[in-house]
């Protein structure tokens, strides 16, 4: 049967190449029916080459039979992703933190890449950086919030003006309550009127609200203009600010409309973090500490470990659990850009988090705090039904709660149970748990009994209740 090869997927981790491509069939005009995955390792340690293929028959989606059949060539790397069955495994190798002063964290997604850069300091270097990476003739226009602005915005917007920007900056009003379609019609109102063309580049300079509703506002301004993250919060800086995630609230739930809209360079200055409020660093550090359960154990030692160090924002410790989290979130975005398969690990803790939120009005819970809420109910929904031991639920409990005191929870298990139904991750009426196996390894399961969630709904509420 003739069929074409078509390159899918390349992904360069720290030892060699590894190239993905379809074999689809062209005598057939239905959705691929065959798939041949080529994959080629150069090992330059070695000096040798190995090539690995497998094929199969798949219907007209990818499915778990998929998975089953897909051939992994070493231990320590995944299977890519290509498909929606996981355990998931991740390159676990640390990054070397050297003598260099910036960190570059490729993000491999098509049809163009981009960088992470992670450096102490960065914010003042970020007028030349986005004057060799944005086309000649960019008119920025910066979105922040008012203490953002305050202390840190004479910094970037001097860097911007050194580097030749005339850029304008625009205020959002700050908190996870304000992340609605009104306040991206007021911003886009405030854009026009500046006179902003096909030509602007909006700077999302804020946390995870300023980032998703500025990310969105650039996906949709005149048909979609160019973006770049300027992360300012722990959360934004692990998590939100990579991966190309927009969106706003509805008061059905969460994220319910976005896009898939890529940053042109996403800027981390780990330094801006020093005036956090605790609350505020502390809930992002549980989405590194998630990073950690799904897939890199060395990060979550990290937090047994050196947790003195990580509470008093020691610069080296806190830009190297940084780096990792955006590493590993790299990776996943790479292989998996639209959530189809790998990605959907990421929602760990997320799904009962996101309820929790909706549940409170998005008022009494830092996003952060939700997701810590999510994380020790996923372990104990995970030791519910037999796919963790009751011993490596209790350390993952343990190292949340070590972090920080988290809020009191009121609500009612069942109105969390009824909230799950209109998340997004429910698909076909069945809810999707990404349930840990042990820490490093993650299993999405759908079948998990409604006793077993309010089981754990249960538990958390009494913890909360200290």
């Amino acid at each position: 049967m003739p069929f074409l090869v078509v390159p899918e997927k390349v992904f360069e981790p720290d030892d060699g190449i590894w190239v993905i491509s379809k074999a689809i069939s062209i005598e057939h005009s239905r959705f691929v029916l065959w798939v041949a995955a080529f994959i080629i390792a150069y090992l330059p340690r070695v000096k040798k080459a190995a090539l690995f293929s497998a094929s199969f028959f798949i219907g007209p989606s990818l499915g778990e039979e998929a998975a089953k059949n897909v051939m992994p060539t070493r231990q320590s790397t995944s299977t890519l992703g290509l498909f929606t069955r996981v355990p998931a495994q991740f390159d676990c190798s640390p990054l070397r933190y050297d003598d260099l002063s910036m960190i570059t964290i490729p993000v491999n997604v098509k049809p163009r890449p981009y960088d992470a850069l992670i450096e102490n300091g960065l914010l003042a270097r970020a007028g030349s950086l986005l004057r060799d990476l944005l086309a000649p003739g960019s008119r920025l226009f910066v979105i922040t919030v008012a203490p953002v602005r305050r202390k840190w915005g004479k910094k970037l917007m001097g860097s911007l003006a050194a580097a030749g920007f005339d850029a304008k900056i625009l205020e959002m009003p700050e908190g996870e309550r304000f992340k609605r379609l009104a306040t991206v019609e007021a911003l886009a109102e405030k854009l026009t009127a500046l006179g902003a063309d096909r030509n602007a580049a909006i700077l999302a300079f804020g946390g995870g609200v300023c980032g998703d509703v500025a990310g969105f506002l650039a996906s949709m301004y005149m048909r979609g203009v160019e973006l770049v993250q300027i992360p300012t919060t722990v959360l934004a800086q692990v998590d939100a600010s990579v991966g190309g995630k927009t969106g706003v609230n509805l008061k059905a739930g969460k994220n319910l409309i976005g896009a898939f809209w890529e940053p042109r360079v996403v800027l981390i200055d780990p330094e801006v973090l020093s005036s956090l409020p605790v609350r505020e660093y502390r809930a992002g550090l549980y989405e590194a500490l998630k990073c950690g359960v799904i897939g890199k154990p060395g990060l979550f030692h990290e937090f047994e470990e050196h947790r003195e160090k990580i509470g008093r924002r020691d610069p080296a410790t806190v830009e190297r659990l940084i780096a990792e989290s955006v590493r590993l979130k790299a990776h996943v975005v790479s292989v998996d850009e639209k959530e189809n398969g790998l990605r959907r690990v990421l929602n760990f803790g997320h799904t009962i988090g996101h309820a929790l939120e909706a549940e409170t009005g998005y008022r009494s819970l830092l996003h952060g705090e939700a997701v810590a809420w999510g994380m020790i109910a996923a372990a104990e929904v995970a030791a519910g039904v037999g796919k963790l031991a009751d011993a490596e639920a209790l350390r993952i409990r343990e190292a949340t709660l070590a972090v920080g005191k988290l809020p009191k929870l009121e609500v009612k298990a069942k109105s969390i149970l009824r909230r799950l139904q209109s998340d997004k991750k429910t698909r076909n009426g069945r809810v999707h748990f990404v349930l840990p196996t042990e820490i490093g390894k993650v299993e999405i399961v759908s079948d998990v009994p409604e006793s077993v969630v309010l089981g754990a709904v249960e538990e958390i509420r009494e913890l909360s209740r200290g």
